[in-house]
């Protein structure tokens, strides 16, 4: 259960991300935005019952919010690091 609602966890926050005009770690999925939406949505509650069910209520709560907000935090560094691996500076 615990492996289940971390991987659940950072699935939405990449969904979340995903699902954002400013992304570009796949923007060819710009055009599904509400369909990631979704998913991510779905993830979120599947993660948090997850950890719900592993932890018990307050804890699993906190596990499953710490998770998401944890990959929110870094997919954004995440995409600026690979962006910048292939961008060449001159000078």
């Amino acid at each position: 259960m615990t492996l289940l609602y971390l991987l659940c966890g950072l699935l939405a926050a990449l969904a979340f991300y995903l699902a954002t005009a400013h992304q570009h770690l796949l923007p060819s999925l710009r055009p599904r935005a509400r369909l990631l939406r979704v998913a991510a949505w779905l993830l979120s509650l599947g993660s948090l019952l997850a950890a719900m069910q592993a932890l018990g209520l307050w804890a699993g709560v906190f596990a499953s919010l710490s998770m998401a907000m944890l990959g929110m935090a870094l997919l954004p560094y995440l995409d600026a690091w690979l962006q910048a691996r292939g961008t060449r500076h001159v000078g």
